[in-house]
């Protein structure tokens, strides 16, 4: 069941399922906020808690609206695009027999065919950026299984609106953003050993911050460098239902 909280100015979804606790979460683009709780729960109880955050809900808002995004892209000649955190200029060349992407001295060179529209060529890159990820991730996969002590049995790689990745310790699956191939490459490590340790701790938590800790001691750095670089150009829906935030 799904309900709607008022304070003041800002409105809180609030979706009762078959949970222990609260679970808050704030989401781009605009810092839609949902609360998750107990099936048992009142709803006056809900809101006490949120009035508790109202301050911390505040400044994640603030932090969604004040990001930087990229300009649409229009895969056009010398347009700017990044790969592994590094600038590449786009150079379109029309070819009746080639489509793909070749690298070359800074430089993406984008093969269509001579009536290819925007479409066509966003669709070529977006293959090419989820393949450099497919070819990136089972290096990180074999050498960090036995380092946090498990295993992963299928990764995905999909484009996400608001996760950089999500794990499913029942399947032992994990899955990526695609966009994590626009970002430096240790950037994607931490993406994929934050997953990892989701596979021995579901929650943000006490626990789950000594794990990060004792694997890469650095994390809180590495995360907040790829949330600090800007965010895909995206044409939200905003009547729909946001899923669950970005980490």
């Amino acid at each position: 069941m799904t309900t709607q909280l008022t304070l003041g100015d800002i409105s809180v979804d609030v979706l009762f399922k078959d949970i222990k606790n609260l679970h808050l979460s704030v989401h781009p683009p605009t810092g839609r906020i949902r609360i998750a709780a107990p099936q048992c729960m009142k709803i006056d109880a809900v809101r006490l808690f949120a009035i508790s955050k109202i301050e911390w809900i505040r400044r994640q808002q603030e932090r969604f609206l004040g990001q930087d995004r990229e300009t649409s892209r229009e895969y056009l000649e010398r347009e700017s695009h990044y790969l592994w955190g590094r600038r590449y200029l786009l150079k379109v060349l029309e070819k009746e027999t080639t489509r793909g992407v070749e690298l070359a001295h800074r430089t993406i060179f984008l093969y269509v065919r001579s009536d290819a529209g925007q479409d066509q060529r966003k669709d070529i890159v977006s293959l090419f950026y989820r393949d450099q990820l497919r070819a990136a991730v089972p290096s990180l996969l074999k050498k960090w299984q036995p380092i946090v002590g498990v295993r992963v049995d299928k990764f995905y790689v999909r484009h996400m609106k608001t996760k950089w990745g999500s794990c499913n310790p029942r399947t032992r699956s994990i899955r990526l953003n695609t966009e994590l191939a626009k970002k430096p490459a240790h950037c994607l490590e931490y993406v994929v050993v934050h997953e990892l340790a989701h596979m021995l701790e579901p929650r943000h938590g006490h626990k789950f911050v000594q794990l990060m800790n004792n694997f890469i001691p650095e994390w809180r750095h590495r995360r907040d460098e790829l949330n600090s670089h800007p965010l895909v150009h995206e044409s939200w829906n905003l009547a729909r239902k946001a899923s669950p935030s970005a980490r």
